[in-house]
């Protein structure tokens, strides 16, 4: 089936330069980087699909609220606007600001854990996990199973195991779990969605068993979008009413919003808990500055207000999941292997099958990734066992459930001639794949490694 790629709902005014190196620049540029793709210079990437958070194109609405901006310490204008419409849109009392997620992460989970063993989530994303060991507790992931084969098509891989997660919670006991954690979209299961139906039974176990469940909210324009079109009872909801059904009964969330709301810079905590609020709002004090600027600028501020607004438009979000539609028909005719059907923010290409003959521990989908730059420029990511790390109890290397390289696309940044560039590359990767070798790490912190670990390539 020919690509079907959905025009943009907007157009250009403003253009930013790019250039590719030549192949032996690259090839010096990686090396210096020690084969980690985020100690590459920005300068130095033609095509940037390391992530999509705070990398996205700023409307010219949310421009002209940068001038906008309220920039005093206390009670800033731009601070109620936030408020109100993220009140709106979430249905919570009590909404805070932060500069990002994993600063809703840093501030929020240490008062859920509190004296708590164990945190369950569909899937952890890394800074998550992190937050929840430096809490002092463990994460356990339970994905649905449909989620580990990548090739067969399954609605809403990005689910709850709620067998499981009755299961674990019996098996380790209520009182000692802090948190039930649902990620909307999965991201590290392949940007996955989550049916509001999931959302509703894990939320009734959670309270079952008298656990606080989260939602980890930093796709969930994306993840409604998503139900809209695979869930029969929202097929003719609006994307606001999908919002509203799936953050019903919350006690608490957390929210990157550079990525749905479009922004930057910029995150937000909610919670229904008055005394849960009081002390967000006391850490957020020492941590991020006074609560009515949560470490951000009014400037930020201005464009958040706006940009939540923005990104639950349904033109833009269907803009916005077909171009991932597109890029994954083009691997569709190639026979390159994702996880299928495609998710909301990025394609994840399942480098497990595309170079089988990499062990986890030698990180294939490190391995693509510094591929991917080598052939044309592009910088993706690794989620996968290089990711994942080690066992933070015995320090050795974990195998990942599914070895992906990310490619995430910024949003409303770039257009159908790159994603050709990016098929392209990929398919003249396949073409040698046999020949890529694998990766050992030679330097790494003990949390969060991938950011700054150094590597060397085998053989």
């Amino acid at each position: 089936m020919k690509p079907i790629y959905y025009p943009e709902p907007f157009r250009i005014k403003s253009v930013e330069p790019l250039k590719m190196l030549t192949r032996a620049e690259r090839e010096r540029k990686i090396a210096e980087a020690g084969y980690n793709v985020f100690s590459l210079a920005s300068r130095d990437v033609y095509i940037d699909l390391l992530t999509d958070s705070g990398t996205g194109a700023m409307s010219s609405d949310q421009w002209a609220g940068v001038m906008l901006g309220d920039e005093s310490y206390a009670g800033a204008d731009c601070y109620y606007k936030v408020q109100e419409n993220a009140k709106e849109i979430f249905g919570f009392d009590y909404i805070q600001l932060v500069h990002q997620g994993r600063a809703a992460e840093k501030v929020l989970l240490p008062i859920l854990l509190e004296g708590k063993k164990y945190a369950i989530a569909n899937m952890h994303f890394d800074t998550t996990r992190a937050h929840v060991e430096l809490a002092g507790a463990r994460a356990i992931d339970c994905t649905v199973k449909e989620a580990l084969d990548t090739t067969k098509y399954y609605p809403f891989k990005g689910n709850m195991d709620t067998d499981r997660l009755e299961e674990h919670i019996k098996e380790l006991g209520a009182e000692n779990i802090g948190v039930i954690i649902m990620t909307i979209t999965n991201n590290s299961a392949g940007g996955q969605p989550v049916s509001v139906a999931n959302i509703r039974k894990t939320r009734d176990i959670a309270h079952k068993y008298g656990i606080k469940f989260m939602i980890d909210a930093a796709r969930y324009a994306e993840n409604s979008y998503f139900v809209k079109q695979r869930e029969e009872e929202f097929k003719n909801s609006t994307i606001e009413e999908i919002v509203k059904a799936s953050f019903e009964g919350a006690d608490c969330f957390t929210m990157s919003a550079k990525k749905d709301a479009i922004v930057n810079m910029g995150g937000l905590i909610g919670c229904r808990d008055k005394a849960v609020f009081e002390l967000v709002k006391q850490r957020c004090i020492s941590f991020e500055g006074f609560i009515t600027y949560g470490g951000m600028s009014g400037r930020d501020i201005e464009a958040l207000a706006r940009g939540l607004k923005e990104g639950i438009d349904e033109h833009y979000l269907r803009y916005r999941i077909g171009q991932m539609e597109y890029l994954a028909a083009r691997l569709d005719e190639a026979g390159i292997a994702y996880q299928s059907p495609v998710g909301g923010h990025a394609v994840f290409v399942d480098a497990k099958k595309l170079l089988p003959h990499i062990p986890y521990y030698e990180f294939p989908a490190q391995a693509l990734a510094i591929e991917l730059y080598l052939e044309a420029g592009i910088r993706a990511c690794d989620i996968g066992s290089y990711m994942l790390g080690n066992d933070p109890d015995t320090g050795k290397q974990l195998e990942a459930d599914f070895e992906f390289t990310r490619l995430a696309i910024p949003r409303r940044v770039y257009t159908q001639s790159h994603l050709d560039v990016i098929a392209d590359a990929l398919i003249n990767i396949k073409e040698r794949a046999s020949s890529i070798k694998g990766y050992k790490i030679v330097e790494e912190p003990p949390i969060l490694r991938h950011f700054t670990a150094k590597l060397k390539p085998l053989g």
